[in-house]
């Protein structure tokens, strides 16, 4: 069956140079505590919630990736709706400032499934795939 209505437009998260900033610092700093001060300045970022998902996943810690991945999804979705999203529609990953919530996504999904969670699992990683199938690629 064709969908007839058209597709709606992609949501383009606005750029925020200071926690985008405190995210590189971070970053270069190579520490979970560089990375927990810059959520904590910036706790509206998903950038940061999704890099200490990501760390927190690598380090075999699923359930706090879960925890960090769940408040950076959160936050996303919020910063979403205020740009527009109506809960569907893509979210490119070629636009930076979405990249922080596709990535707390992504690590939703993956710790979902690594603490049995299956059907979130499922859920996160279609929302993503629907979302821009390039992210889950980028991603995997």
């Amino acid at each position: 069956m064709q969908n007839l209505l058209p597709e709606p437009p992609a949501t383009l998260l606005p750029a925020d140079q200071a926690a985008d900033q405190a995210l590189a610092d971070a970053l270069a700093a190579g520490t979970t505590e560089a990375l927990k001060a810059a959520a904590a300045a910036h706790p509206a970022f998903s950038g940061a919630w999704g890099a200490l998902a990501t760390e927190s996943l690598e380090a075999g810690e699923p359930v706090t990736a879960y925890a960090y991945a769940r408040t950076g999804y959160h936050r996303g979705l919020d910063a979403l709706r205020r740009n527009g999203w109506k809960g569907h529609g893509p979210i490119p990953w070629s636009h930076e400032p979405n990249q922080g919530f596709l990535r707390s996504l992504y690590a939703l999904s993956k710790a979902a499934a690594e603490i049995g969670e299956a059907d979130e699992a499922a859920r996160c990683a279609q929302f993503l795939r629907d979302s821009d199938p390039a992210a889950a690629d980028a991603l995997a």
